[in-house]
């Protein structure tokens, strides 16, 4: 008898157990749940999230060869005033897309600009190089960009002097070639350390998603807002620009 109402008393103990774990889990699976669905309409909405077009009136897209044969047609049909594209990379890269959507952008009455991926490991000379025997000289074209950022495949950390030297030997030589001024684009870890908007006299390009850039000696007059950007036309994900209208400050 007395073991048998042990073992009674035991038993609800144990389905208590066992439905309080249950519970348990049942919160911790829809905590998991909620978490995920936020992530998803987080990715849906940066996926298609752009600045507003009455504040930003002038938008365009940047574009490389990892973003496939580009229909242009319907890149200008998804807002894209215009075109950054992917040109050369150190003293020896090239998109070997570029002159392809360079001149399809054009066809389809996108204007375009060459973008130079400045390697901190190459002579500027040679970089220079590179960029003038890739990028024709045409007037209708765009100021090219230098773009400023730390390469995982570059370890070399010159000195602030040495940088700013070595970038106005690029700019001098591709802008002779372009007969037309650069902009320069830091990313913000690049300008913090080497502050290149306060020694280079360029306009400036800047780079935050969602936010407006806050880093820089000046004024941004570019701002690359999104690079989490899907639209038609392209495969996967485009950077998206706005200008700043003449005359606003920030």
């Amino acid at each position: 008898m007395a073991k048998g109402a042990i073992q009674r008393r035991n038993k609800p103990a144990a389905t208590g157990w066992r439905d309080a774990a249950a519970r348990g889990l049942r919160r911790i699976g829809g905590v998991l749940l909620l978490a995920v669905l936020a992530i998803g309409v987080g990715l849906w909405w940066a996926a298609r999230w752009t600045p507003p077009r009455a504040q930003y009136p002038l938008q365009g897209v940047t574009l490389d060869a990892a973003n496939g044969q580009v229909h242009w047609g319907s890149v200008k049909a998804a807002g894209a005033d215009f075109a950054y594209l992917a040109a050369t990379d150190g003293d020896s890269g090239v998109d070997p897309l570029y002159a392809r959507n360079m001149a399809a952008a054009r066809d389809a009455g996108v204007r375009t600009g060459p973008i130079h991926h400045y390697s901190l490991c190459r002579l500027a000379t040679d970089q220079a190089a590179n960029f003038i025997r890739h990028v024709p000289r045409r007037t209708d074209a765009l100021p090219p960009v230098v773009w400023l950022d730390y390469d995982d495949r570059c370890p070399d950390r010159p000195t602030r002097a040495l940088l700013l030297s070595e970038l106005a030997t690029f700019l001098a030589q591709i802008e002779a070639h372009m007969g037309k001024r650069s902009l320069i684009a830091p990313g913000a870890a690049f300008e913090a350390d080497y502050k290149v908007t306060s020694g280079i006299a360029r306009t400036t390009w800047l780079r935050r998603d969602f936010f407006e850039p806050d880093y820089g000696a000046h004024p941004w007059v570019m701002w690359q807002a999104n690079h989490y950007l899907r639209i038609a036309g392209a495969d996967g994900t485009v950077g998206w620009n706005v200008v700043r209208p003449e005359g606003t400050t920030p």
